[in-house]
């Protein structure tokens, strides 16, 4: 498989996660979607749900993880790949590690809490017994895009 192809099955990937972001953007949630991969099929999906579940571990990557978890019926999930619009947090960034993902690729940059290179690097970290592989910036500018409009609104919403 080219480079190219690659990358554009990076990008049919997080179109998908997109729409998970859209769904939780609908429901008056932050908009980060989640999906997780294996064998070119999605075994999990998620979207932030903190509001709804007053949770807030109800991050879309947590959500997709667990789901991941219940369809294989394992709590590894080795060769899959994670799909999620933000970069993660610190918390997810561990479940991430914890799960034993083989890669995660992200849309945006999170300047205020990124763990998987802004921040900190938690999913790659030496000391750690898994090494995760990561790919920033696929579709980064229509994930970043979903966060600043509904901040936006949130604000507009907030000045009336």
């Amino acid at each position: 498989m080219s480079l190219d192809d690659l990358m554009t099955d990076h990008k049919r990937w997080m179109k998908m996660a997109i729409r998970e972001a859209e769904k939780a953007a609908e429901s008056g949630e932050v908009p980060v979607g989640a999906i997780v991969v294996k064998d070119n099929q999605i075994i999990g999906r998620g979207h932030n749900q903190v509001e709804r579940l007053t949770d807030a571990t109800a991050h879309a990557e947590i959500i997709a993880i667990t789901a991941a978890c219940h369809t294989i019926e394992s709590k590894w999930l080795e060769g899959c790949t994670l799909y999620v619009t933000l970069e993660p947090c610190p918390m997810c960034a561990g479940a991430i590690w914890l799960s034993r993902l083989k890669c995660v690729v992200y849309g945006a940059f999170d300047e205020k809490a990124g763990a998987a290179s802004t921040l900190y690097n938690i999913p790659q970290d030496p000391r750690l017994n898994h090494y995760v592989d990561l790919i920033s910036g696929v579709e980064e500018e229509r994930c970043a895009l979903l966060l600043t409009q509904f901040f936006a609104n949130k604000r507009q919403k907030d000045e009336r």
